[in-house]
C-alpha cells in the first residue's frame, strides 16, 4: 500500500512541477517552461515599478537623461523591429519602454517586465560613452525580452511545490519525521545552489543578447569588452564564482568575446564611443524596495 502511495504522489509531483507553457527565447533559441503568465507578472511589474519610482529621485542632469531616454529608444525600437521580422511579433504589445536615470551612486542599472528600465547615475563615469551605455541597456531590455522574471517566479513556485509535495511524499510511506525534516532542508539548500546557478545562467544570456540588441541599434559591441574591465578594476566581493548569481568578471569578458562575431553581424557602423559623460549629481540615497522577484532577474548587479 505505501508503495502505491509512492508512486502516486510522484506522478501528481511530476505533473504540478512541470506544469506551464514553453516559450523560446529570442536571438540564443533555448526553450524555457513558464507556469506564469504574462499578464501576471506584468501587473506585479506594474506596482512595484510605480512604488519604486514613487520614492526615487530623477537626475537633474538633463543631458545625461536625454542621452539614456534617447540610446535606450534606439535599442527599444531596434528589439521590436527585430521581434516583428523574426516570429515574435505577438510578444511587442507586452512592452511599454520606459527609461529613467535616477540619483544613485550604486554602479547599477535593473530592468522589469514589460520594459521599465532604470539607469543609476553612478554607473556613468564607468560606460563613459553612448556605445558603452548601449551595452548596459542593451543587457536590462534582453532580460525583458527573455522574460528572465516569469522564469525566475516559476522556477521559484515549482521548487516550493516540490518541497511541499516531497514532504508529504516521505510522510504517507512513514519516514520518521526527523529524518523527512532533514531531507527537506537538504533539498532546500540544493535548490538555492540550483537557482543561483541558473541566475547565472540568465545573467549571461542577458550580455550574449543585450550584445547583438546593442549592434542593431547601431552601437559597435566591441566596447563590451573595455566597459566589463572598467567594471572589474572597481574591485569585487570575493564571492567564488560558483556561490554567485552572477558570473565572474573574467568569465563574462571570455563568453562576450566568443559572442563578438554574431554580433557584429548586425552591426552597421553606426554609432561608436563618441559621447562622454559625466555624472554631476549629489549622493543620494535612494530606497530600494522593489521585490526581488520582478526586479530580479533583472539588475545589472555587476558586483
Amino acid at each position: 500500500m505505501k508503495k502505491v502511495k509512492f508512486i502516486l504522489l510522484m506522478i501528481v509531483t511530476s505533473i504540478m512541477v512541470s506544469c506551464g507553457t514553453t516559450s523560446t527565447v529570442p536571438i540564443t533559441g533555448r526553450k524555457h517552461r513558464l507556469s506564469v503568465s504574462d499578464e501576471q507578472v506584468l501587473s506585479l511589474s506594474a506596482q512595484e515599478y510605480t512604488k519604486y519610482m514613487q520614492s526615487a529621485k530623477a537626475s537633474t542632469n538633463a543631458a545625461n537623461t536625454a542621452m539614456v531616454k534617447r540610446v535606450g529608444q534606439k535599442l527599444a525600437n531596434a528589439v521590436e523591429t527585430y521581434l516583428n521580422t523574426h516570429g515574435f511579433a505577438n510578444e511587442v504589445k507586452y512592452f511599454n519602454w520606459e527609461f529613467n536615470l535616477v540619483q544613485d551612486q550604486s554602479a547599477n542599472a535593473f530592468c522589469m517586465p514589460g520594459g521599465k528600465i532604470v539607469v543609476y547615475e553612478g554607473i556613468l563615469p564607468i560606460t563613459q560613452d553612448e556605445a558603452s551605455l548601449a551595452i548596459v541597456l542593451g543587457h536590462e531590455i534582453a532580460h525583458a525580452v527573455a522574460k528572465h522574471s516569469a522564469e525566475q517566479m516559476s522556477k521559484a513556485t515549482r521548487s516550493q511545490t516540490g518541497l511541499q509535495i516531497g514532504s508529504g511524499i516521505l510522510s504517507a510511506i512513514g519516514v520518521d519525521q526527523g529524518i523527512a525534516s532533514a531531507a527537506t532542508s537538504i533539498a532546500s539548500q540544493g535548490l538555492q545552489l540550483m537557482n543561483l546557478k541558473y541566475s547565472r545562467d540568465n545573467e549571461s544570456e542577458a550580455d550574449h543578447m543585450g550584445l547583438v540588441f546593442a549592434a542593431m541599434a547601431g552601437y559597435d559591441p566591441n566596447v563590451a569588452i573595455s566597459f566589463w574591465k572598467r567594471m572589474s578594476a572597481g574591485g569585487g566581493s570575493g564571492t567564488p564564482a560558483f556561490l554567485s548569481s552572477h558570473p565572474s568578471d573574467e568569465k563574462r569578458i571570455a563568453d562576450i568575446q566568443k559572442h563578438l562575431p554574431e554580433a557584429m553581424q548586425y552591426y552597421k557602423g553606426g554609432t561608436t564611443s563618441t559621447t562622454t559623460t559625466k555624472a554631476t549629481t549629489k549622493n543620494t540615497t535612494t530606497k530600494k524596495s522593489t521585490a526581488k522577484a520582478i526586479k530580479t532577474t533583472k539588475t545589472l548587479h555587476v558586483k
